[in-house]
């Protein structure tokens, strides 16, 4: 038994020392269920083990044991609740990674249905499917926009993606179009607080812009120069928690390559989408590992991280003169994915910054990258999101922001509104209006 979460370890692929260390994990955390409450996975695993009277993991079948890895959704939420993870105690217990070189064993040896293919595929190919869509998104968002249309039933046969989510809609100019053609404003050396290149991810370059747009027109406000570096691609993360390395890494090799050089430039990295921090923060330095991709974590923040950072800086600060409108009260949904980078609630501390009181729901909204999206998938993630709807209902505020655009789409989904992005909350308060 090997305990690894090293791609690179020679055993890291061998499916019977996986199943040991399976094994192991599902003991030891059957003994402590600490994280009861997170997914269904812990539960179904619990389940398991208590049917036998000496409550052994050991007895688990495979299929079973696959079953508690299918249910794991990677919020990374159960890691920093964990008190036994690696480098703080010796069991080393990282139950995420593990549930993820388990999907890696069963693709890697080609155990995955037809159908899973196919779901990765469509998924997996986020900048084609981008490019193409922005190109026809009047046409495409009326095919895929309304839940449980023919269209979108057509899609659940063909390649597995519920028809009953509601999809994000496509715009018709990419990000990275409007910042080439955009007049950039004159920052002189003396008002310069810093300089950052934007990662735009799939969502804000294909989906919603806007997102980016209010991020650059806040941080010239504050002094803070933005570029968008060319040849930079999806972050990867519907490759990598399908289980396909492969794929993962080529994507993540090409975004290395260009925010390394951006980072030497001078700039550090800012992105506004949690799971897409998350992934150059912390996967590409365990997937792909050297001297650049170490680089690029340790450079790269969260859009409000970043911003508080300069806020609370040397001789840097933010612009506290907000003009436009500000409600009294917001909820605030901190997604899964933001939490596991530890850097504390940036965006609460960004947004009180306006004056309004702001009440912070930590619930997971159940998607969690794509896995939320998938057919086989959706009832188990709303049932995880009920929890969450249950206390943004508690809250009662009519305005709700949220940093994750899918968590904010099964926000939509339930309650019939959708939450506004922490950075478009600010670039509202500051005056800054919607471009048209």
């Amino acid at each position: 038994m090997t305990t690894t979460y090293d791609p690179f370890h020679p055993k890291y692929f061998d499916e019977v020392d996986l199943r040991e260390e399976l094994t192991r994990v599902y003991d030891l955390c059957h003994g402590c269920r600490l994280c009861f409450k997170y997914c269904t996975a812990f539960p179904t695993l619990f389940e398991f083990v208590d049917r036998f009277d000496d409550q052994d993991a050991a007895r688990l079948t495979p299929a079973e044991q696959d079953q508690v890895v299918d249910e794991c959704f990677q919020c990374k939420l159960c890691y920093i609740n964990c008190p036994y993870i690696p480098g703080k105690h010796e069991w080393d217990l990282d139950f995420p990674r593990l549930m993820m070189r388990a999907e890696q064993v069963r693709v890697r040896k080609g155990e995955v249905s037809t159908r899973e293919k196919v779901q990765t595929q469509a998924l997996g190919r986020q900048d084609l499917r981008g490019k193409a869509s922005v190109r026809l998104a009047p046409l495409v968002n009326k095919l895929t926009g309304t839940p449980g249309s023919f269209s979108r039933r057509a899609m659940e046969k063909t390649v597995g993606i519920s028809a009953q989510r509601i999809l994000p809609p496509y715009a018709r100019q990419r990000f990275s179009t409007w910042f080439r053609k955009r007049v950039a404003a004159f920052l002189p050396a003396d008002r310069r607080q810093g300089q950052v290149a934007i990662f735009s991810t799939c969502m804000v370059e294909y989906n919603e812009p806007q997102i980016g747009k209010d991020l650059v027109a806040v941080c010239e406000r504050n002094g803070i120069a933005c570029n968008l570096p060319e040849g930079q691609v999806c972050c990867g993360a519907p490759w990598l928690h399908s289980g396909d390395v492969d794929h993962f890494v080529a994507e993540a090799r090409k975004n290395i390559t260009v925010l390394a050089d951006a980072v030497r430039a001078g700039n550090d990295v800012v992105v506004t989408q949690p799971t897409c921090g998350y992934v150059l923060k912390k996967d590409y330095v365990d997937y792909v590992g050297g001297p650049d991709a170490e680089l690029v974590a340790s450079h790269t923040y969260d859009a409000a991280e970043y911003l508080m950072k300069v806020h609370k800086g040397e001789g840097t600060s933010l612009d506290t003169e907000f003009t436009g409108e500000v409600p009294e009260k917001i909820s605030y949904h901190a997604p899964c994915h933001l939490r596991a980078q530890e850097v504390g609630l940036k965006s609460r501390d960004l947004m009180k910054l306006t004056g309004t009181k702001v009440t912070v729901v930590a619930e997971c909204s159940g998607i969690d990258g794509a896995w939320g999206l998938k057919e086989q998938n959706v009832e188990m993630s709303r049932k995880v999101a009920r929890k969450l709807m249950n206390e943004l209902d508690k809250a009662g505020n009519d305005v709700v922001t949220g940093d994750c655009s899918l968590a904010n789409g099964a926000i939509l989904e339930e309650r019939g509104a959708k939450p506004q992005h922490p950075i478009s909350f600010v670039a509202r308060a500051y005056g800054i209006p919607e471009e048209p």
